[in-house]
C-alpha cells in the first residue's frame, strides 16, 4: 500500500457514508482527481485549483492547465454529464416557453459550460410547447455567420409555428451587437416566408440574459 493509499480509502469511506455534504470544495475536488492521478496526493492540486478559481463551478468552466489531461478532461466531463442530465429531464411537448423568462430560465441551463460562442434554435408550436432545440453551431461561429437555411429547415422538419434563437456573449455582456441585430432581422423575414414566426432571440452572458422582444427590437421590423 502506497503512502497515500491509507488517506484515500479514508476519504473514499467518508464518501459513501455521508455524500459530499461533508466535504469543504476542495476536498470534493481531491476526491475527485484521484480517479485521473493515481498514486499521487491530490489535496495540493485540489487547493491550488480553488486558489486560481474560487469556486468549483469556476474549476469546471476554467481551461485547466498543468494537472495532466487525464485530470484536465475529467473535470470537463463532470459538469458536460450533469448537464446532459438536467436536460434530459427535458420532456418535449411538455416544456412550455410561454415568455420570455421561462425561455431564458432554460437557456441558462442550455448554455451553462459554453466558453466559446454558441448558437442555439428553440422550436416551438402555436402554444409554445417546445418540439426540438438545435444547436446551430459548435462554438467559435458568431452570428455574423448564421445559416439562415439551416434555421428554416429546422422548422419545417420540425412543424414549428414559432422559433427563438439564442446565442451567448463569452465576453460577459448580454449587449446585442449590430451583427446580431442584422441576424435577427434577416432570420425573421426569411421564417415569414414559410409562416413560421420569430418570436425572441435571447442572448445569453454568465448568469444574465437579454430579450430582444422585451427591449423593442421586434416592435421596429
Amino acid at each position: 500500500m502506497g503512502i497515500h493509499d491509507g488517506h484515500r480509502q479514508k476519504m473514499r469511506k467518508r464518501f459513501l457514508l455521508s455524500s459530499l455534504d461533508s466535504f469543504a470544495p476542495h476536498e470534493a475536488l481531491e476526491l475527485l482527481l484521484y480517479y485521473a492521478i493515481p498514486r499521487c496526493d491530490t489535496n495540493p492540486a485540489a487547493h491550488a485549483l480553488m486558489a486560481r478559481y474560487g469556486t468549483l463551478e469556476e474549476v469546471f468552466n476554467a481551461p485547466v492547465e498543468g494537472i495532466g489531461e487525464s485530470a484536465a478532461i475529467l473535470l470537463k466531463l463532470v459538469p458536460q454529464l450533469v448537464r446532459k442530465a438536467q436536460l434530459e429531464r427535458v420532456r418535449l411537448g411538455d416544456t412550455i416557453l410561454n415568455d420570455s423568462e421561462a425561455a431564458g430560465s432554460f437557456l441558462l441551463e442550455l448554455f451553462k459550460g459554453e466558453r466559446a460562442e454558441t448558437v442555439y434554435q428553440l422550436c416551438l408550436d402555436a402554444k409554445r410547447r417546445l418540439l426540438a432545440y438545435r444547436r446551430l453551431s459548435d462554438g467559435g461561429v458568431s452570428m455574423v455567420d448564421l445559416d439562415v437555411r439551416k434555421v428554416v429547415s429546422n422548422a419545417l422538419l420540425t412543424t414549428a409555428s414559432q422559433v427563438i434563437l439564442a446565442h451567448n456573449h463569452p465576453s460577459g455582456l448580454a449587449v446585442p451587437s449590430e451583427a446580431d441585430n442584422a441576424a435577427t432581422e434577416q432570420a425573421l423575414y426569411a421564417l415569414r416566408t414559410v409562416g413560421v414566426e420569430l418570436v425572441d432571440h435571447i442572448i445569453i452572458a454568465d448568469r444574465d440574459f437579454v430579450s430582444l422582444r422585451d427591449s423593442g427590437f421586434f416592435s421596429r421590423l
